[in-house]
């Protein structure tokens, strides 16, 4: 379950008697925000929830992360033999601010052993992101000091086999001074890859091959876990909107190009660093591992209303479910020709 715990609120009284009094609250930032991913479940039909809620003011933030096998769905129709965060592929984004301190218990709820990696997190490997056992637990905390687009995943030997399986998310790490410009919708899109084989006992469940995943050689590649599920439902947003994207690369190996068909972005931030920024970019590559952050703006008798397709532009990977569409305005579903 979602929970916070909020400071006592300050009544500031004013006006010229009781009678007529006028009370200001004036609310406090909460001291802690705390999230149990087993009872918070990110929705994934009919699309995994792409657009994201601002960072809540918290400044500790406390997140229970259980490890989950689950049968996913990586394609339509397409089951698999996943392993999670969260029990979703890709797990839940977590959203703070720089400065926050970010609380971790890492719950294993699976028969085999797991750990978590943040890559927005500056400490000891040894001591965060140690391997711990079915039926076990793990507590660390860190201060998210960078702020970007960053993956979590585990890193459990072999690291290959465990994220292809799944276990990957994203966080993100609002600057203090927030991001140089006012978005008027947020999604976080997490590219991946599967390298499934048919089950040898005749299941209908596919199961890793990690030959495969050697070559790599992916059956699919997709954002957010399944392969052309924003084509089946479009990202919404209103004609002269700015749009941020955090797009983050799970990999485990391939790389993204990211591109939005009859769009330019007017602002990238390689890595998530708000203190550089590049301007007016057609594609621009987040390597296995990375992430980075995408603005657009369809304003009118541009980018205006109308369909339009965010994919890799490394297209053989396309072809393999990384493309989506975004629906500008009131114009309907149409489909992308990508």
């Amino acid at each position: 379950m979602y929970w916070r715990t909020p400071l006592i609120g300050i009544a500031v009284a004013g006006g010229i008697g009781l009678g007529s009094l006028g009370v200001l609250r004036l609310e406090r930032a909460p001291e802690v925000d705390r999230v149990d991913f087993s009872q918070v479940r990110t929705a994934t039909t009919p699309a995994y929830v792409a657009e994201l809620a601002p960072a809540s003011r918290a400044r500790i933030k406390e997140l229970r992360i259980p490890v989950t096998h689950e049968t996913i769905e990586i394609a339509p129709g397409v089951k698999y033999d996943g392993w999670t965060f969260g029990g979703t592929v890709p797990g839940p984004t977590i959203r703070v601010r720089e400065g926050d301190l970010v609380r971790i218990t890492l719950v294993n709820e699976s028969p085999m052993p797991h750990s978590i990696d943040f890559h927005a997190a500056r400490i000891p490997m040894n001591e965060a992101f140690r391997t711990i056992g079915p039926g076990e637990e793990l507590t660390f905390e860190f201060v998210a000091r960078d702020p970007g687009a960053y993956m979590v995943h585990c890193g459990t030997p072999p690291v290959l086999m465990h994220i292809m399986q799944g276990m990957y998310m994203a966080i993100i790490v609002d600057p203090k001074e927030g991001w140089g410009t006012k978005a008027d919708r947020e999604f976080v899109l997490v590219q991946s890859e599967f390298y499934p084989t048919a089950d040898r006992n005749g299941g209908t469940v596919l199961q890793p091959d990690y030959g495969a995943a050697l070559a790599k050689d992916a059956t699919y590649v997709v954002f957010n876990g399944n392969a052309f599920q924003y084509k089946r439902v479009p990202l919404k947003v209103d004609e002269g909107d700015r749009v941020r994207f955090f797009v983050v690369n799970a990999g485990p190996s391939l790389r993204s190009d990211f591109h939005v068909v009859g769009a330019v972005f007017d602002r990238v931030l390689p890595g998530g660093n708000p203190n550089h920024v590049i301007e007016q970019v057609q594609t621009y590559t987040v390597p296995a591992g990375g992430g980075a952050v995408f603005e657009t703006v369809f304003e009118k008798g541009a980018s205006g209303e109308g369909v339009y397709a965010f994919v890799t532009h490394a297209f053989a990977d396309a072809e393999k479910g990384a493309v989506g569409l975004i629906q500008v305005g009131n114009v309907g579903h149409v489909a992308a020709a990508h």
